[in-house]
């Protein structure tokens, strides 16, 4: 809403700084972080008060969390959303679909988590939401986002694959790509779903992601600096940078009352919405390899649970002593803050090169 001020500044100049992405990107961060630490106490004390036992914790997880995270209620992810929520419809421009679109994945998803959390409190256990209805919703909600993303975007470019380090080298893939697409949103809301299982661990490499993603975001929708960095422009996406940085001011609230030990726990409603968000910013601005490096991090914990499966399935022995990846070091004797900032270490490093390939072209 602050954007139209900026339509007055023939008036009042002073109101023309709404017009830069820059200022309302700071904006939202800022509002997102005051909104949550604001009103994250009334909403953590309601939750407990609602959930009572708090979120279920597994019988097969670690031995230690049936002690250490007892009691400790879920559904946090509400205050992050609700976070991002105002500062999005604060400081984004109302015109630009993409905004509208990113923003509908995130609530779609968070959802799809919420339902699934009510599930679990309400049942005290911690199977919640049919996988397969889940699974098959969120590839719908996907594939309607890609569907619209490729319609306001330029053919055959909006359909088509593109590659880090190469600036020319393109793969179209037409109609396949609502498939591609929905992909990369599906599995980010999922892997970054199956990192969230230690006070701390999956909010900060979030907010790391979100960060270079609002770089990307800005750059690849600056028709002057994408040029300069030969980065392939998509007119429109740098208002995503908004949105990224209300995600990163909700995350630094959020992580104010989920540091070690946690007051509430994200739950899947604010995981599976944090995945989807940044899968489908990465979808709209042609960078869905790079968030594969950006946030190596959570494709690491998702193909540990995947190759855990599998060799279960196949051999009856698994690779790692426990899956998700850290639950294996857990269970090899790390403590919960050795590995919650060894992980952090992890999602910087890979941040830093995946963002590389924005001038190695």
């Amino acid at each position: 809403m602050l954007y139209w001020l900026s339509f007055l500044s023939d008036q009042l100049n002073v109101l023309n700084v709404f017009r830069y992405i820059t200022v309302r990107t700071g904006g939202a961060m800022i509002t997102a972080l005051i909104f949550v630490f604001l009103f994250g106490p009334r909403i953590i004390d309601k939750l407990r008060a609602l959930q009572g036992k708090g979120q279920p914790i597994r019988a097969d997880g670690p031995q230690s969390h049936l002690v250490t995270k007892k009691g400790t209620p879920t559904m946090g992810g509400l205050m992050i959303l609700l976070g991002i929520i105002v500062a999005t419809v604060l400081w984004a421009n109302p015109a630009n679909t993409y905004v509208w679109i990113v923003l509908g994945v995130t609530l779609a998803f968070g959802a799809i988590g919420l339902y699934d959390d009510y599930l679990k409190v309400t049942r005290q256990t911690s199977a919640g939401f049919a996988s397969k209805a889940r699974l098959a919703l969120e590839i719908l909600i996907a594939m309607v986002a890609c569907y619209y993303i490729v319609s306001i975007g330029r053919e055959p470019f909006a359909s088509s694959l593109t590659f880090p380090f190469f600036k020319d080298l393109l793969l179209p893939l037409g109609w396949f790509f609502l498939v591609m697409g929905a992909f990369v949103i599906v599995g980010a809301g999922n892997a970054v779903n199956l990192t969230d299982g230690l006070d701390g661990l999956a909010i900060v490499p979030v907010i790391i992601v979100a960060l270079s993603f609002g770089l990307i975001s800005y750059l690849a929708g600056n028709l002057t600096l994408s040029d300069y960095l030969q980065i392939h422009y998509v007119a429109g996406t740098g208002e995503l940078a908004v949105l990224c940085g209300a995600v990163i001011g909700a995350g630094l609230g959020f992580l104010w009352f989920n540091a070690p030990p946690a007051s509430i726990f994200m739950g899947d409603t604010g995981s599976l919405a944090l995945g989807g968000m940044l899968g489908s910013i990465a979808v709209a601005t042609k960078h869905e390899i790079v968030l594969a490096v950006v946030g190596g991090l959570f494709v690491l914990e998702a193909v540990s649970v995947i190759v855990q499966v599998v060799s279960f399935k196949l051999t009856g022995k698994r690779v790692f002593r426990m899956a998700p990846l850290h639950h294996h070091f857990e269970q090899k004797g790390w403590t919960e803050p050795q590995i919650v900032i060894r992980f952090w270490i992890i999602a910087v490093v890979l941040a830093l090169v995946g963002l590389s390939t924005l001038k190695l072209r």
